[in-house]
């Protein structure tokens, strides 16, 4: 049995705590990664933390022994800038030493700017170009469905993400094949690249997009670990259509200067990492 898909039912504060604590990690080393690179994207790295750790430390069949274990069910970051959270992750899972972390966009490191399958063990797709990720998805649970297996795709998107139209394509492909072994996971946050997503291109009403589009649609807190779990739980169980979970996030979580920023209609770290002496204040604010 691979590790890391073990279930607790009912979810138990033992593993609540424990998987927010993964969280907090995943978070701390973000923010640790991107300010030694000089470079990457801090704040939707910081509002996925959560849904990651649930993904990689408690839902998803996974070996970090056997990267390529073909039982393994398959997880694509389509908002591909969130890299150095995917990286935290899988480093703490035990797919690579956590001192890789801090090579993160040097020349030569397997940890790329963008998630890169020929570089990276964990990696199941390269992503980086918005948009496509979940028509990867579609593809790859259309093909377990196809060969009868019972492997199962997770795919985070981001909500800027959603004014490309692929997406809606993959959608409508998703709901016409009844492939009810994939999930998408929207990081609603709010924020994209040039300013809140109200102003950019309104999503809402995002949930009724999703349900006309034939999907099963759950809408959670995406910091509330009990929340995520349960949904991934309701997910398991749906039969003859994908699944949305729509987690409504704060870009920056935990970290204030990152959270105001944006609180303000500021992009400022979006995709640019703290200072020095911002990252030492933010490590303050992350602790148990």
């Amino acid at each position: 049995m691979a590790p890391f898909n073990e279930k607790t039912a009912p979810h138990d504060t033992g593993l609540i705590k424990k998987l927010t604590k993964v969280a907090l990690l995943i978070r701390r080393n973000s923010l640790i990664m991107t300010t030694k690179a000089a470079s990457g994207h801090p704040g939707g790295s910081l509002s996925c933390s959560d849904i990651l750790a649930a993904i990689y430390f408690h839902q998803l069949r996974h070996d970090p022994k056997n990267p390529t274990w073909e039982g393994r069910d398959r997880f694509i970051l389509s908002k591909g800038h969130a890299a150095p959270a995917l990286y935290a992750a899988l480093a703490e899972a035990g797919y690579f030493p956590t001192e890789e972390l801090w090579s993160l966009r040097k020349i030569g490191s397997m940890l790329q700017g963008h998630p890169d399958m020929k570089k990276t063990p964990g990696i199941d797709a390269s992503t980086g170009t918005l948009g496509q990720g979940l028509s990867i998805g579609v593809g790859m649970a259309l093909a377990f469905k196809l060969d009868g297996k019972t492997n199962r795709v997770y795919v985070l998107l981001g909500d800027g993400e959603l004014d490309e139209g692929q997406v809606w394509e993959a959608a409508m492909a998703a709901a016409h094949y009844k492939i009810d072994n994939l999930v998408a996971i929207v990081d609603y946050n709010r924020q994209q690249l040039s300013g809140c997503t109200d102003r950019i291109m309104n999503l809402e009403p995002i949930a009724d997009k999703w349900r006309a589009f034939g999907w099963h649609v759950m809408e959670i807190d995406g910091h509330q670990m009990k929340q995520i779990l349960d949904s991934l739980d309701e997910a398991e169980k749906v039969k003859g259509k994908p699944t949305v979970i729509i987690a409504h996030t704060v870009k920056g979580k935990g970290v204030s200067i990152i959270e105001n920023s944006f609180l303000k209609g500021e992009c400022k770290f979006h995709g640019t990492p703290l200072s020095e002496s911002e990252l030492a204040k933010a490590l303050e604010e992350l602790h148990e």
